[in-house]
């Protein structure tokens, strides 16, 4: 055994001790330069030379029989080489997030409308287009089901009949997927003693994720008879587990890598075109590539659920809340996906983040014949955010009082009670965010005039279409706040697994993260790397491709990954620090007397004491030595809620978001403007501050967009999507998105990995109702419905 170098045995000097990119930095994302400059592969760039192609055709009509279905002519077209109906999956035929409802391809009957039918594998994209329209299927319309009313009432069409679940027992009719009651102290009793007493009723419109990459991936057939899928996907492992079962292969022999992920915001969870291409592979012998366009797309994901919400507030003369009463109601379109979970977020984070000892909340979701709804950012927290908030401003009007004033008398602290009864054990900083965020400056009012009085008609209302000068345009503020669980709830074994390994390569100390962990944009990859340069003290960090080839990350939703995922690649670098330390310990112990007395830290590459001085380098350390561990890391546990009165520990950590918004409306041609969305969050601990900050101006975009301008029409006659493309379904582009101001707390949460807390739903939360705050505030308008149209505020 030799002796260590003599740098080795050098002090410190005026080393920092801080890897460069580690945690806390605003370290440049890995993914980054790649994607601006249109270098990054996505999956809708893969290729195999041998590749067929793979099309879905989907159902015209919501709700129907299938009287017969013909494939001969579609087979007999020349480059087709295979057409895939109900009758040819070689084993399981539904799938499901939670319950198993989802037909593989549908099997007699339709439920809504793009249900997959059929499949075609070809050698070209058109050919097997063309085929797809060459398969004659005789539909026999049945009545469909798109509402509360149309689904429970009397003799109603049963869309799930014989459903067997563990969800069912405990819903008053078939055709309702879940419903979760929260009851804690006694409405009834407290009634009277409240002085001032609101009601509203309103409403959420079904959005869209609208990520830009569309559903696509390949599907390779290996020699073993098994398959290799390399995808755009939320969920590995889930995808997994639900794939294998309708290939009726075992789980190992379907290996799943992630390819580029063009956004996600939960669109992605549920299976799209997975199980198809490998159908299709298996069936032809040939790879196969599916990629959906961007109608298609809007028929392959689910989407936000909407939801009709009744809420009653009643409150004291001074303003303390005391009762809130709301039933939600959920549209979980044809098949289940999540929502049964989303219909628990819905319910206890109904009341929003406010102190209120007697309420009465009841939440569910139906199956209707509209699409499939599922996650979404927010994830049930969204639809109620927007009423409870109106809520509280009708009630701060009827009492005189200014509205965020109110919101902090009443905002929940450390310590508070949810109404689910369990305690909020971390900082709960509800009423400094909203101080913070109603102290930030103004932006200057009446923008559009110039020095010479003459109007900038591009910072009106309406924009570049020059609509106005300025005439009948009014300005408005208005304040939100939410409350966002983080993680999975409701007992859910919400693990992630690391493999981390650290080793010499090119003669320097390179760590390799390796997890299954999906990188959908929010810049998971890049906290990885900076968790490993800090607990390992490295400068080099490659991140191994994400695949199923290590054990499960869970999904890159719910706020989770940084907090669950980032937490098993600490632990995982934690045990292999402790182990290169025992390695040094036992090939260098003996040449200082330090070895055995002081605390050893990995930094900058080298082992040090906890007093500075360095004692080797990692690179002699690890000579000719692999250490490497793979671990589980599970956040503390939560548990179900009680099915009759919601009470229990469900949720592992809440994230708070405040918002201000300005706006200016056209009150003549109902355009609305948004100048400025201001946020102050409470992030727990910033790892990567600029990522914290694109993520918070990010989800405030997306309740901008719920706000003022997305929504899927669904037909109520037919059941039918009128707006499928990006031509009817406007999104916010860069002429709509305002200033985003950020104030970001620090306030750590003991129970979590470095105090963070997840970013990036709550922000989603609160930007939709204090956009439409302010615009009620400019107009005098009511608007208990989003998107707010034109026609809502011109009265037309």
């Amino acid at each position: 055994m030799r002796e260590p170098t003599p740098t080795g045995l050098t002090q410190t000097g005026d080393q920092t001790g801080a890897t460069k990119g580690g945690i806390g930095e605003s370290a440049l994302r890995l993914d980054g330069t790649l994607k601006v400059t249109g270098e990054f592969a996505y999956a809708s760039d893969l290729w195999h030379e041998d590749m067929l192609w793979g099309v879905t055709l989907r159902s015209p009509h919501a709700h129907a029989r299938i009287r017969s279905l013909d494939v001969a002519e579609a087979l007999a077209t020349p480059g087709v080489h295979a057409v895939l109906t109900h009758a040819d999956l070689p084993a399981a035929t539904r799938y499901g997030l939670e319950i198993k409802d989802t037909p593989v391809l549908a099997d007699g009957v339709v439920r809504h409308h793009g249900e997959p039918v059929a499949l075609v594998a070809a050698d070209h994209p058109e050919t097997a287009r063309r085929a797809a329209a060459k398969i004659h299927v005789d539909y026999e319309t049945l009545p469909v089901v798109t509402d509360e009313t149309s689904a429970t009432a009397p003799g109603a069409p049963v869309l799930h009949p014989g459903r067997t679940d563990d969800h069912a027992p405990h819903v008053p009719h078939p055709n309702i997927v879940h419903r979760q009651p929260i009851v804690r102290g006694d409405v009834s009793a407290v009634k009277d003693r409240a002085d001032v007493v609101v009601t509203g009723e309103y409403e959420v419109g079904m959005q869209d994720q609208a990520f830009l990459g569309p559903e696509s991936g390949l599907a390779v057939p290996a020699e073993d008879g098994g398959v290799d899928l390399y995808i755009a996907t939320q969920w590995l492992h889930a995808d997994l587990r639900q794939i294998a079962p309708v290939l009726g292969l075992p789980e190992d022999k379907v290996r799943m890598t992630l390819s580029g992920v063009g956004g996600a915001f939960g669109g992605r969870e549920d299976l799209s075109m997975q199980a198809h291409a490998c159908l299709l592979a298996l069936r032809t012998g040939r790879p196969v590539k599916m990629v959906y366009n961007r109608f298609e797309s809007f028929f392959g994901h689910v989407h936000r659920h909407p939801a009709r919400l009744r809420y009653e507030h009643g409150a004291t003369r001074d303003g303390d809340l005391v009762y809130v009463t709301a039933r939600i109601v959920l549209d979980g379109g044809a098949y289940a996906s999540s929502s049964p979970a989303v219909v628990g977020n819905a319910a206890s984070l109904a009341v929003g983040p406010y102190v209120v000892e007697h309420v009465d909340v009841e939440a569910l979701a139906l199956y209707t014949n509209n699409p499939p709804c599922g996650a979404m950012r927010g994830f049930g927290a969204v639809q109620a955010c927007f009423a409870y908030e109106a809520q509280m401003d009708k009630l701060a009007a009827a009492l005189g009082m200014d509205p965020v004033e109110f919101r902090r008398r009443n905002a929940m602290a450390q310590g508070a009670v949810m109404p689910t009864g369990q305690v909020v054990d971390s900082p709960a900083p509800v009423a400094e965010l909203l101080r913070r965020v109603k102290a930030m400056p103004l932006p200057p009012a009446r923008q559009w005039e110039s020095a010479g009085g003459d109007p900038d008609v591009r910072a009106l209302p309406g924009g570049l279409s020059n609509t106005t000068h300025g005439e009948s345009v009014v300005r408005g503020v208005g304040y939100a706040v939410g409350i966002k669980n983080v993680g999975f709830s409701e007992g859910f074994d919400d693990y992630s697994t690391a493999r981390v390994r650290l080793e010499v390569v090119g003669g320097e100390a390179v760590a390799t993260v390796h997890t299954a962990m999906a990188e959908v944009g929010q810049g998971g990859v890049t906290v990885h790397a900076q968790i490993a340069r800090t607990e390992l003290g490295v400068a080099r960090v490659t991140i191994h491709p994400a695949d199923t080839r290590v054990g499960s990350a869970g999904s890159t939703s719910a706020s989770r990954q940084t907090y669950v995922t980032g937490g098993a690649v600490k632990h995982a670098c934690e045990l292999v620090r402790e182990k290169v330390l025992e390695l040094a310990r036992a090939r260098f112990g003996t040449y200082h007397p330090a070895w055995a007395t002081a605390e050893l830290l990995l930094e900058d590459g080298k082992v040090v004491t906890d007093g500075g001085e360095v004692l080797a380098t990692l690179v002699d350390v690890l000579e000719g030595e692999v250490v490497e561990a793979e671990e589980e890391w599970r956040h503390r546990p939560t548990q179900p809620f009680d099915r009759r009165t919601g009470q229990g520990f469900g949720h592992v950590q809440y994230s708070f978001a405040a918002h201000r918004a300005v706006v200016e409306v056209d009150t003549e041609l109902g355009l609305v403007k948004v100048v400025e969305l201001a946020c102050a969050q409470d992030v727990g601990k910033a790892l990567n501050p600029l990522s914290v900050t694109g993520q918070i101006q990010g989800g405030t975009t997306q309740g901008l967009g719920l706000a003022v301008m997305e929504e899927i029409v669904v037909d109520p006659a037919t059941a039918k999507v009128r707006n499928p493309s990006f031509t009817d379904y406007l999104i916010p582009t860069i002429l709509d998105t305002p200033a985003i101001p950020v104030d970001v707390l620090e306030l750590a949460d003991d129970h979590a990995p470095y105090g963070l807390r997840g970013v990036g739903e709550a922000p989603t939360l609160s930007s939709t109702p204090a956009v439409v705050a302010a615009i009620r505030q400019a107009t005098g308008l009511a608007l208990a419905r989003v998107p707010v149209r034109p026609e809502h505020l011109t009265g037309t």
